[in-house]
């Protein structure tokens, strides 16, 4: 019997160009690999289940796995983690000065139920007091009209989300002032440009994120890995080679970032920021597999449940394949 020949959705990520390049095998497997933005991935996953194996957005995971309707098994592979207080944008003109100052303002949101917006909720509620409820929701498109949400949501009656007109986006709404923040995997093109109004809500965005992870210990997940459920029941062996393969390409691509004899990344003082990464976080700071992540998971799940995004409250082992929540030990 040959390798199974599986097509792999993921973005072109330091962590997967061993496995892209072919330095790094999965068992078993001919991989087409397809590099693709995020929206991309996840539209075409969650809409037409595309691809074998891809990258997931962990919320919207969430919300099909509580639902029983998700084409996908997890593998706790977390091929983008992020800290999310540079994600919040807000005009300079509007008093806004501390998280608390947004309430009763209107914040633009490319989809509610997206995991940074998720994760942002959690801190800005429980270090700031802000409820979801405290604010008016405008979903809509970065920079194209019409963006709507993957999967549909019943959300809590005290929660207002309204869409963006048809012929508005949520980045020129915010540079001309028609809505007061923005919160989102993406900086809106309004303050890449230098808008004058425009501005993070924090100060120093890492400062802030670096106190809140001495505190919590929570680097965020924003996504998953997954295999298409009916490929896992048939080949009970796919999500265990998967999750050993991803496991060996961030070891390879690591390996390379600390090699500074000649950097590898385009960016200065890049030593300098692994030391300081592995100071605050220790050696590994972006773990894979199941056990180091579970209490980020747990947290992530219970704010999940808590806003309505989810039916049910999931524990973390339910979003991954039995066979990938224990590795073998020599």
């Amino acid at each position: 019997m040959g390798k199974l020949n599986l097509s792999i959705a993921v973005g072109n990520y330091d962590r997967m160009r061993p496995l892209v390049d072919g330095e790094v095998q999965i068992d078993g497997v001919d991989p087409v690999f397809m590099l693709q933005d995020p929206e991309e991935i996840f539209f075409r996953a969650f809409r037409h289940a595309d691809y074998d194996i891809c990258e997931l957005s962990l919320s919207s995971y969430s919300v099909k796995t509580a639902a029983g309707t998700s084409p996908y098994i997890g593998v706790p592979v977390f091929p983008s983690r992020a800290f999310r207080h540079t994600s919040i944008y807000v005009r300079n003109d509007r008093g806004i000065e501390s998280p608390a100052d947004l309430k009763g303002k209107r914040i633009g949101v490319p989809e509610y139920q997206l995991t940074a917006n998720v994760w942002a909720r959690l801190f800005l509620e429980e270090d700031h007091g802000l409820k979801a409820s405290d604010v008016t929701w405008i979903r809509g498109g970065y920079e194209e009209t019409g963006r709507l949400e993957k999967i549909s949501l019943k959300l809590p009656d005290d929660v207002r989300l309204e869409n963006a007109p048809d012929n508005q986006t949520i980045s020129g709404m915010l540079a001309s002032g028609e809505i007061d923040a923005l919160i989102g995997p993406r900086a809106p093109s309004c303050f890449t440009d230098g808008h004058p109004n425009v501005r993070y809500l924090f100060d120093d965005p890492q400062k802030a994120a670096a106190d809140w992870y001495a505190r919590t210990k929570l680097f965020p997940i924003m996504h998953l890995l997954g295999v298409r459920r009916s490929f896992a029941e048939q080949h009970p062996w796919l999500p265990g080679a998967v999750a050993k393969a991803f496991e060996k390409s961030k070891a390879v691509a690591l390996a390379k970032l600390s090699d500074t004899s000649a950097t590898k990344v385009t960016l200065p003082f890049v030593e300098e920021q692994l030391r300081n990464a592995r100071r605050l976080m220790g050696h590994d700071f972006w773990p894979y597999g199941f056990e180091p992540n579970r209490h980020v998971l747990s947290r992530f799940l219970k704010r999940h449940h808590d806003e309505g995004l989810s039916s049910r409250l999931l524990q973390p082992e339910e979003l991954f394949h039995p066979a990938t929540l224990e590795s073998f030990k020599i």
